[in-house]
């Protein structure tokens, strides 16, 4: 156990050494426990608030599970049962036809609806103004802006996948109107209680703490827009809770674990997000492929996060690794830092 220790010390200290990593925190265990190993950087610890990002569409992926396991939806429900249809109107034209009628619960929890990301492939300024700019986004706006974008596919074509964050901000909302209550209340009757979390959460009103995000070399507060997000990018957890949490989500202890079973499918992302597949709510990485110049083995189940956070399984070692490098410049290095420690402690 001591020369993997050292192991994940050499690649965790290799990472931090980059001139734009202000603070990061590792956590790695074992299913049962037996084996953890903790790193920290510039203060940070594993009890110390890290802004999720993406990694909270593993609870809005685990909500949609519960529901479904509770017979109150089906992954192939059509997303216009849910919306007023002037709410959803000319939001999936591809080829001159709309296909927005035809969009499921599954396109979206695959990211194969084929819709755009309204911040990354919008303008240059849309993408700056997300970054510089603290300010309160609705669904409504959000949806309105994917309007004036060209989606890449037709939904559920082939073995596409093209991800967007629009796909799980409409998951969040059917999950609030399927249940009568905020995704808040969801994520703490669903998750956060069962799980015992006590410093997690969906901040709501400006007395809810959220972490400071570095872009650069730059450190930016942005409190309006995360409480913005909060299906698809706006949850807030510790590397300790964020462990516990990724144990149980494939441990089966929130839902069945057999729909993992039912819903093996996974699908190649956009180039720019190579080398990641996307399943059924969740990051796929081989580490098998030519990306390794196949030297590792079996495959990374999780998500990461653009602000540098991640947290992933790697059942070939029984192995799962959460933490933050705090870096929104950088959105693929927590990836390549996970892909990087799971070689090194074969």
């Amino acid at each position: 156990m001591e020369v993997q220790k050292q192991k994940i010390k050499k690649v965790f200290e290799k990472i931090t050494k980059n001139k734009q990593i202000y603070e990061s925190v590792l956590l790695i265990e074992n299913f049962s426990g037996d084996f953890s190993c903790h790193l920290g950087y510039g203060g940070k610890k594993t009890d110390t608030p890290i802004l999720m990002a993406s990694i909270t569409k593993l609870f809005t992926s685990t909500c949609i599970f519960i529901l479904k396991e509770q017979g109150k939806l089906s992954l192939d429900d059509k997303i216009a049962n849910y919306f007023e249809e002037d709410t959803l109107g000319s939001l999936h034209i591809y080829k001159g036809r709309e296909y927005t009628m035809d969009l499921t619960l599954s396109h979206l929890l695959f990211h194969t609806s084929g819709l755009s990301d309204a911040i990354e492939e919008g303008s240059n300024k849309a993408k700056k103004r997300a970054i510089n700019e603290d300010r309160k986004i609705s669904i409504d706006e959000t949806i309105m802006r994917t309007k004036q974008l060209k989606p890449h596919f037709a939904p559920g074509i082939g073995k596409r996948a093209h991800y967007a964050n629009i796909n799980f901000d409409i998951l969040g909302k059917i999950i609030e109107i399927v249940t009568d209550s905020t995704l808040g209340d969801v994520y703490k009757q669903f998750i956060f209680d069962p799980l015992g979390l006590k410093n997690t959460y969906l901040p709501i009103d400006e007395d809810d703490f959220v972490p400071n995000v570095y872009y650069k070399d730059t450190s930016f507060y942005l409190p309006k827009t995360v409480r913005s997000i909060p299906a698809s990018g706006g949850c807030i957890s510790t590397a300790h809770e964020l462990m516990i949490f990724i144990k149980a989500f494939f441990g089966g202890r929130l839902f069945n674990k057999t729909v993992f079973n039912e819903l093996e499918i996974s699908n190649k992302l956009q180039v720019a997000m190579s080398p990641i597949h996307y399943g059924a709510g969740f990051m796929k990485i081989s580490l098998g492929g030519l990306v390794t110049l196949f030297m590792g083995r079996g495959e990374l189940l999780g998500h990461s996060g653009s602000t540098g956070s991640f947290a992933f399984y790697h059942p070939a070692s029984d192995l799962f690794f959460v933490g933050d490098v705090n870096q929104m410049a950088k959105p693929a290095l927590p990836v390549r830092l996970v892909m990087r420690l799971a070689m090194s402690i074969r």
